[in-house]
């Protein structure tokens, strides 16, 4: 039987130009045999757990992954019952319920601000930089920023809230260079801790609070990276509770990696090790969430910029490696590594995840929105 998975293993990867042991970059160099078996009858649950195992290696992760999709590859995998039955389950149970809000900031916001340190820019953003006029993560990571304020169009004295703070940049940008107030919530206790040292001495406050708990209301609203830890299940609360805290002649900017397809779970390998109880949004599952809530004004797509984003973290993560290592379990320098390359590959091919910036008004501006770029 392990030569049976090894010939379906060449076949499906043949397609995509991929050669088992091969010289080309993107080919796989497999250790293990067991590896064959894994990645057919576990698809991208078994791909990863293997990779991280030591049992196969590829000089560019990223380049494999990319040539994968692009193939459209993963739709020949059968995934085994027991893989099929969890998928299940996370359709049928509310996995990001109030109670249950908390778990992501804690297994993975929580890993350590000294990891997110040695791998984001100097800033502290933890979603796609704008890579449009930048050449370097630093300053696509402030274009972003800058980008946000513009389409906001943020005005001094004005009261904004940031739903999914992390450290708290967009707070601290917008204080320092447009004047505003800015309250942002986090569910990460690490988080909290850091990013209020560095908006110490700003008009900017972070609480640690789930978004079902907000009752204020706000000139302008936005949430950066966040609503894919919201759950299909939630979407029409979170907007609702928005639309609530939103003022009348408001704006609320929404800034989230999206999916090409109505799903209800994140791939196993994803939710068991990066992001637990995350899942990506669709078109139809936004539109159906802020029907009859909001007026959508601009809905601008840059997803091939989380490629460059994804890339520039792995060089950080890989050059600052040395600084960390000892605080981390050998296999998590593998994990991180195969996260970082196989997502920059996936927003390579342009076949699942894209970035969207969406901006909603509650009744419509006067004379319309002008969409910035």
């Amino acid at each position: 039987m392990k030569n049976t998975y090894k010939k379906i293993t060449e076949e499906i990867l043949g397609l995509a130009g991929v050669k088992i042991n091969g010289s080309d970059p993107w080919d796989i160099q497999v250790h293990n045999d067991e590896f064959y078996r894994r990645a057919i009858t576990e698809a991208e649950l078994g791909i990863g757990e293997s990779y991280m195992d030591g049992w196969w290696d590829a000089e560019q992760v990223d380049e494999f992954i990319y040539r994968i999709l692009s193939a459209h590859l993963d739709e020949k995998i059968q995934r085994k019952l027991s893989i099929l039955l969890r998928l299940f389950a996370a359709r049928l149970f509310n996995l990001q319920s109030k109670h249950r809000a908390f778990i992501i900031g804690e297994k993975h916001y929580d890993l350590g601000n000294d990891l997110f340190q040695n791998i984001l820019d100097k800033r502290m953003n933890y979603s796609c930089a704008y890579w449009k006029d930048a050449d370097s993560l630093d300053k696509a990571q402030e274009d972003k920023l800058e980008l946000i304020c513009r389409k906001l169009y943020l005005k001094p004295g004005m009261r904004v809230l940031d739903i999914g703070c992390g450290w708290g940049a967009f707070g601290k940008y917008a204080a320092e260079k447009y004047n505003v107030e800015v309250i942002g919530i986090t569910v990460s206790k690490e988080q909290v801790e850091l990013g209020r040292k560095l908006c110490e001495g700003l008009p900017v406050e972070i609480r640690l609070m789930d978004y079902r708990d907000l009752n204020e209301k706000y000139d302008r609203i936005l949430s950066v990276g966040m609503i894919e830890h919201v759950g299909y299940k939630n979407y029409k609360t979170f907007f609702e509770v928005a639309n609530k805290c939103l003022k009348d002649d408001g704006l609320f900017l929404l800034h989230t990696i999206g999916n090409i397809k109505s799903v209800k779970t994140h791939d196993l390998w994803t939710n068991k090790y990066i992001f637990p109880n995350g899942m990506l949004p669709s078109v139809a599952q936004l539109g159906k969430a802020i029907e009859n809530l909001f007026v959508m004004e601009d809905w601008h797509n840059f997803g091939i910029d989380y490629d460059k984003t994804l890339m520039a973290w792995f060089n950080n993560f890989v050059t600052n490696w040395d600084k960390i290592k000892n605080k981390y379990p050998d296999s998590f320098f593998r994990m991180w590594k195969y996260f970082l390359l196989s997502s920059a590959g996936s927003f390579r091919s342009r076949r699942r995840e894209q970035l969207w910036q969406i901006v909603l008004s509650k009744y419509g501006i006067h004379g319309g929105y002008q969409s910035v770029r």
